[in-house]
């Protein structure tokens, strides 16, 4: 691999090895070939690609930089984990979904099944449709979940009846995924979450395999994936 392509600072950034390093860059600047170039490295320095892990925040961003690496280091690659967030989260609740009580084949409602279900739920509990709209009340919800708020929690915080109601959905829409076996988006990271602190025999699996975890966009990361990556990266820091 050559590395002569690469500035100072990017090379110091992709020869680094002593704990978490964030790097910080404009538009354009070559943040993601950082990253790329770092997957090579360690891989040339005799790091197994499984036991690497790289993030971000969309597919095709993610089949991206999985070619990238694949041309710098070869077909070794193909047994790296190179996703989205989600998509990891889906590959690990496969494996242990039981453990916290959902089938190991639950369903994945998209954003579209979940403005359905939510809408279903305000209509049931009797709600105006037009002052708590599904899309709306759906969007709360996931602000909620994204910052691993329980429906009791979003319940006992409410300050007003608007928001007391906005959390009665809440609490309804979760009954209902979970008596589907169903999770939506952000369950997918939610349910990580719970499951690595309620076995943390799971945890410790993920922690001693990943041993370098890179983030595209790491500033995006919202309160539930940063908290995923915080408890993965715990062991080798």
């Amino acid at each position: 691999m050559n590395l002569n392509s690469l500035n100072p600072e990017q090379l110091e950034a992709v020869r680094y090895r002593r704990g978490p390093l964030l790097v910080v860059a404009g538009a354009g600047s070559g943040k993601t070939r950082v990253i790329t170039s770092r997957i090579a490295y360690l891989i040339q320095e005799g790091m197994h690609p499984d036991h690497i892990i790289a993030i971000t925040f969309t597919n095709k961003a993610a089949g991206e930089m999985k070619h990238r690496v694949e041309s710098l280091i070869g077909p070794v690659a193909k047994s790296m984990w190179v996703s989205t967030f989600h998509s990891a989260c889906v590959r690990i609740l496969r494996v242990h979904a039981e453990r916290i009580g959902y089938p190991k084949t639950f369903s994945i409602y998209d954003q579209s099944d979940s403005t359905r279900l939510v809408g279903y739920c305000i209509r049931d509990l009797g709600l105006d449709p037009k002052r708590y709209s599904a899309r709306g009340v759906q969007a709360r919800i996931s602000l909620w979940k994204n910052e691993l708020i329980t429906p009791a929690v979003a319940f006992d915080t409410a300050e007003h009846i608007s928001a007391r109601r906005n959390a009665e959905i809440y609490r309804e829409y979760q009954a209902r995924l979970i008596r589907a076996g169903a999770m939506d988006f952000d369950d997918l990271l939610v349910n990580v979450v719970r499951l690595f602190e309620a076995h943390p025999e799971v945890l410790r699996q993920y922690q001693e395999r990943f041993q370098h975890i890179l983030i595209d966009e790491y500033q995006d990361t919202n309160q539930a994936q940063n908290r995923i990556v915080l408890m993965l990266g715990a062991l080798h820091h």
